[in-house]
């Protein structure tokens, strides 16, 4: 069987809180029991003694039931770590495709989020233009949203120079 992405999963002390946010922002739907694991199993396939997770699970918008999904997890003891730099390896950031940028980024705000950059509009060429952001949820965990715009849908006055060509 060929890969088939299923899930990401953020770490958070507060995972109904977070939950919250997720599906107050951007539509994602809670699926599935909540889960409390532990035993032997978990902490082998982690690799992590002691480990014990308690897990909400959100479907993520725009992919239908069978759709990946977004884990939430607590594990005991865990804190709250401090905001990761941009420019740190690993995985960066979750993005999702919006409608309105500002006003996702509003709803965000309102949310308990906050901003990490500004609102800018970035061409692609050949394909067109997405007015993009970074923020962060309420947990610091990097969002980028991005509402694309088609090159014919660009004015003429907003559409890059090289395009002219």
């Amino acid at each position: 069987m060929p890969a088939v992405f299923n899930h990401a999963n953020i770490v958070s002390p507060d995972p109904e809180r977070l939950a919250q946010f997720y599906c107050t922002v951007f539509d994602c739907v809670r699926h599935g029991p909540e889960r409390n694991l532990h035993g032997e199993w978990l902490e082998r396939g982690m690799g992590l003694a002691g480990a014990r997770v308690h897990g909400i699970f959100l479907r993520l918008p725009g992919h239908g039931e069978n759709g990946p999904s977004l884990e939430i997890f607590s594990l005991d003891g865990v804190k709250l770590a401090d905001p990761r730099p941009v420019d740190k390896s690993g995985l960066m950031h979750l993005c999702f495709n919006v409608d309105d940028a500002h006003e996702t980024l509003s709803r965000i705000l309102a949310a308990g989020g906050s901003r990490q950059g500004e609102i800018v509009r970035a061409p692609v060429k050949g394909v067109g233009a997405a007015d993009f952001v970074y923020a962060r949820d309420p947990d610091g965990n990097i969002i980028e949203i991005s509402a694309w715009i088609s090159k014919q849908d660009l004015s003429a006055a907003s559409r890059p120079s090289e395009w002219s060509n």
